[in-house]
C-alpha cells in the first residue's frame, strides 16, 4: 500500500494521540532482567580473571627469560634449562584448559608443526650451543607455542 505525505502525517498523528493501545509483554520480565543485570558479570568476571592471569605470566617469564639470554653470557646448559622451563609452562596450559573446547580443529597439528621447528633449532644449537640467534628463535618457538594454546582456548573477543 502506498501512503501519500498528508495520509501518512494523518496516520502518524492519530497513531501517537491514540493512547489506548499500549503494549504490553505477556509476562513480567523485570525480575529476569535485575538478576541478569546484577548476577552475571560477577561470575563472568571470576572465571574470566585465571585465563588472563596464566597468560600475562607466561608471557612475562618468557620475556624475562629471553631479555636474560640476549643480555647475559650463555651457558652451555642454557637450552636445556629453557627447554625444560617452557615445557613445563606448555603441560600447565594443556592442563588448564584440558575441559573447554577449542576455538578451532586443527591446532594441535600447529602446534605439531612449532614442536618440529624446536626440534631442528635444539639439532642446530648442538653444533653451536652458545649461538644466541638461534637461542633467540627457540625462545620465539615456544612463545608461539603458548600463545596458540592460549588463543585457541581462551581467545580475546570471548572475554569482554
Amino acid at each position: 500500500m502506498k501512503m501519500s505525505k498528508p495520509n501518512f502525517e494523518t496516520f502518524l498523528a492519530e497513531s501517537i494521540n491514540n493512547t489506548e493501545l499500549e503494549v504490553s509483554p505477556q509476562k513480567d520480565l523485570w525480575p529476569g532482567i535485575e538478576k541478569a543485570l546484577t548476577h552475571a558479570p560477577q561470575a563472568q568476571g571470576k572465571a574470566a580473571l585465571w585465563p588472563k592471569l596464566a597468560g600475562v605470566a607466561a608471557c612475562s617469564v618468557a620475556a624475562l627469560l629471553t631479555v636474560q639470554l640476549l643480555f647475559s653470557g650463555s651457558e652451555p646448559a642454557t637450552s636445556v634449562v629453557m627447554s625444560d622451563y617452557f615445557t613445563q609452562q606448555k603441560q600447565t596450559l594443556l592442563v588448564q584448559y584440558q575441559n573447554q573446547p577449542a576455538l578451532t580443529d586443527n591446532w594441535q597439528q600447529q602446534l605439531t608443526e612449532l614442536e618440529d621447528a624446536e626440534r631442528a633449532i635444539k639439532q642446530a644449537l648442538d653444533n653451536e650451543p652458545e649461538n644466541p640467534a638461534l637461542l633467540k628463535m627457540l625462545a620465539q618457538v615456544y612463545q608461539q607455542q603458548l600463545d596458540l594454546i592460549n588463543k585457541v582456548h581462551a581467545p580475546k573477543w570471548q572475554q569482554i
